[in-house]
């Protein structure tokens, strides 16, 4: 795929202060939902409460970690982590000081992983990861995401079945495809601006009709956080400093730990699951090298980015609380965009943690109906899934074995196969990978020749 702007391209500020507040879009909604499901799954039973102004500044500080460690050679913004939710609602039970050690932990695997990288070299990614393995799984990646973008563009704020609702969100999906494929130049290249916009527009005006005649199922916003945000009106309707990780585990020590039985319980909530992330950290870089047209698993290389990732994860948790990882949300952004530019996405967390002292902000993205999200999702998603498929491009499917490779990774990860093991939970799409290999090992023993075309 052309880029119109490189890696080392920087655009003007003023464009490029509209491209990164685009990736900001794509990336706050789930960066934002992370903290509120796991205070759902702590239901108030500890002291620990996570702030979501707090994990999108985690997210821009370990996303500009990121950026340093990787030479800013790969342009990819730093998300919170969905993996790490269950991992992070037992961690609270020990408090804010657990929380911070589980990411240490999980960083700490990664660093580990990052050295061996460097000593070992990456040679051994293109013999357990060829394209018969990665491009089915990059799919799959964004496959898996389809349930959450349908379940957006089907329920409204209140959580029930509305059909203005899907017809706004849809209407943000086709602004979106016509500003990307018709729009003019500038249009191109900010058409998740323009879909969530027009979206918005629309609802709003359902919602307005919906006051004037009493009908609830046109109210489609909520506006009620920006209402709360200004009620009363004082200084911090305008400004606040988030409720930081850190602080609170100075302020309430370490007696929820409880010692080193505590420590250890929380090393086994994360560090497996770090192991699990490590799989989907090199498909999404293998699809990021895909986009743009560099093998990013070679320069900067794995080690760098796999260290990027893990002192990210730290830094994002000291903030935050949620461990990052690469987010496809950022990728599909750069997919449709052709914006490769780590200027973009150096801005784009700056901003982050700009906003997060912003109140008003985060308020109106409060207000933001999941329809329309689900709408520009469905081209975030689709984008994703359709570079895994390119990939296959590569591959010899007149090949029986690579058939059965491709066949096991996408059914195990479609159908949802996922490995508990009360300790750790290997998420379908890291199971469907590891089958993959398996089964891609087994197939092709002994043949030095690679399948691809």
């Amino acid at each position: 795929m052309k880029m119109i702007y490189q890696v080392e391209d920087t655009p003007a500020f003023k464009q490029n202060l509209v491209f990164a507040f685009q990736q900001l879009l794509a990336i706050i909604a789930a960066t934002l939902l992370v903290p509120t499901l796991v205070n759902l799954g702590t239901a108030g039973a500890t002291e620990v409460t996570m702030s979501q102004p707090a994990a999108l500044l985690g997210a821009g500080a370990g996303t500009l970690v990121y950026l340093f460690i990787t030479q800013r050679k790969s342009p990819v913004f730093l998300g919170s982590s969905f993996a790490f939710i269950s991992p992070l609602i037992g961690a609270c039970s020990f408090g804010y000081l657990g929380i911070i050690l589980g990411a240490v932990f999980a960083g700490g695997v990664y660093v580990i992983i990052s050295l061996v990288v460097h000593f070992a070299g990456t040679n051994w990614v293109d013999r357990l990861m060829p394209p018969v393995i990665i491009g089915p799984t990059v799919a799959l990646i964004g496959l898996s995401l389809c349930g959450s973008a349908i379940n957006n563009l089907n329920n409204t704020s209140s959580g029930d079945y509305n059909l203005i609702s899907i017809l706004c969100g849809m209407i943000a999906f086709v602004a979106t495809v016509l500003a990307s494929v018709k729009g003019g130049k500038t249009a191109k290249l900010i058409p998740f601006i323009v879909g969530i916009l027009t979206g918005y527009v629309v609802a709003s005006v359902f919602t307005a009709i919906g006051y004037a005649a009493g009908i609830d199922y046109l109210k489609i916003v909520n506006f009620q956080p920006l209402i709360d945000n200004f009620s009363p009106l004082t200084l911090k309707s305008f400004l606040s400093v988030p409720e930081f990780v850190f602080v609170g585990a100075i302020r309430h020590g370490a007696d929820v730990l409880g010692g080193s039985a505590g420590v250890l319980q929380v090393f086994l909530l994360f560090a497996p699951v770090a192991l699990v992330v490590f799989a989907e950290h090199i498909a999404d870089h293998e699809n990021l090298s895909s986009v743009i047209g560099r093998n990013l698993i070679k320069n900067p290389g794995l080690d760098r980015t796999v260290m990027g990732d893990g002192l990210g994860s730290i830094v994002g948790a000291l903030f935050g609380g949620c461990p990052n990882t690469t987010y496809g949300e950022s990728i599909g952004c750069v997919a449709i965009t052709r914006n490769a530019s780590v200027s973009t996405i150096f801005l784009t967390s700056i901003l982050c943690i700009l906003f997060s002292f912003l109140t008003p902000f985060v308020a109106f993205i409060g207000t933001i109906p999941v329809c329309v999200i689900g709408g520009i999702c469905i081209a975030l998603y689709g984008f994703i899934a359709v570079s895994g498929l390119k990939m296959l491009q590569k591959v010899d499917l007149d090949d029986n074995r690579n058939l059965f490779v491709v066949s096991t990774i996408l059914v195990l990860g479609i159908g949802g196969l996922v490995l508990d093991f009360k300790a750790v939970q290997i998420t379908s799409i890291a199971t469907a990978l590891i089958m993959g290999i398996v089964v891609n090992l087994l197939l092709h023993k002994g043949e030095k020749k690679p399948e691809a075309k």
